[in-house]
């Protein structure tokens, strides 16, 4: 099975939505979100809420664009980072919709689109929706310490992006998902909680080796190879660990983490993570260039640091994954 491109003959993305907070909004992308919030709480009392209704206005933008109602969407694949996914669950309670609740870290919106396409592809699912988000203070109060602590960030350190992407997929539509190759849990020996690129580069690295070998495809074939997310600490570390197996990406690459805020006028450190990062650069920037035909063949990985809050606080090394889904645009 490492070894299989899953394909898909009939599976699409038909709308996206993205909702995101202050920082994103004053970033480099911010006149392409759908949908901001100065106060980052979303009218809530705590983060988590917060986030959990980020969920629900992404998914109800998506709908409003599609034009359907909650009952045209035949399966909900959703996640985030915090315990038990509880801001999906939540934050999708009160759509009639069956639910898959998944865990891939900073890989989720690439894994949720896969299992959305592989399902609606096989004609299990007329439509599905994959939904995903992260914020900031709900992480750092989960992984690390609240913001209310004020701890100095190692400049390795990304930020956590406050931001919920919604994807519709269906079997027809501009922007094609024809295939998919699902990651390999990748462990190098990275403990530093504060340098998930690093630990996520490798599993990045094995995955797109292994794409090309198995395609017969080269860098070259590809307007676009995008990681979500790396930062710029694990984005350069990605393309040296490429060179040195003889592949050169650095003409096509970019990374969600690395193209969401200005890094050094919003002194982001080494750039954007969490769940949401990818899915509201996919859903607001990339998705719209794929749908006017600017971009007609996208490489998109999602990258995730597997970590819990116990697993590093007893001090264990952070294994990562990377799933691979490939967009082509399409005219009808």
């Amino acid at each position: 099975m490492q070894n299989k491109i899953l394909k898909f003959d009939n599976a699409a993305i038909v709308a996206s939505a993205s909702v995101v907070g202050k920082w994103e909004k004053d970033g480099p992308l911010g006149e392409y979100f759908d949908l901001h919030d100065n106060t980052d709480k979303f009218g809530k009392n705590t983060w988590e809420l917060a986030e959990s209704e980020m969920q629900r206005l992404a998914f109800n933008i998506a709908m409003a664009k599609l034009s359907v109602s909650e009952q045209a969407i035949d399966a909900l694949f959703a996640g985030d980072l915090l315990n038990q996914c509880v801001s999906s669950s939540y934050g999708l309670l009160d759509f009639d919709i069956p639910y898959f609740g998944l865990y891939g870290a900073c890989s989720t919106a690439a894994e949720s689109l896969m299992l959305a396409s592989a399902t609606v592809s096989a004609g299990y699912f007329k439509t599905a929706a994959a939904v995903t988000s992260s914020h900031y203070c709900s992480a750092e109060r989960q992984y690390r310490s609240p913001v209310e602590y004020g701890a100095q960030r190692s400049p390795t350190a990304q930020w956590t992006v406050t931001g919920a992407g919604a994807f519709m997929v269906s079997g027809e539509g501009k922007i094609r998902i024809t295939e998919g190759l699902p990651g390999i849990v990748v462990e190098k020996g990275i403990s530093d909680a504060s340098n998930m690129g690093a630990a996520m580069a490798p599993a990045a690295a094995d995955t797109l080796k292994r794409y090309f070998q198995i395609s017969g495809s080269s860098p070259s074939d590809f307007d676009l190879i995008v990681t979500g997310d790396l930062g710029i600490e694990g984005g350069s570390i990605l393309c040296e660990l490429l060179l040195s197996e003889g592949i050169d990406i650095r003409q096509q690459y970019n990374d969600c983490g690395a193209m969401i805020y200005d890094v050094k006028r919003q002194d982001k450190h080494a750039g954007g993570s969490g769940c949401g990062c990818s899915a509201v650069v996919m859903a607001s920037y990339i998705c719209p260039m794929l749908e006017r035909g600017e971009l007609k063949n996208v490489l998109f990985m999602g990258t995730g640091a597997m970590m819990s809050p116990s697993s590093i606080q007893q001090g264990q090394a952070i294994p990562a994954v990377a799933h691979l889904i490939r967009l082509s645009s399409q005219k009808n």
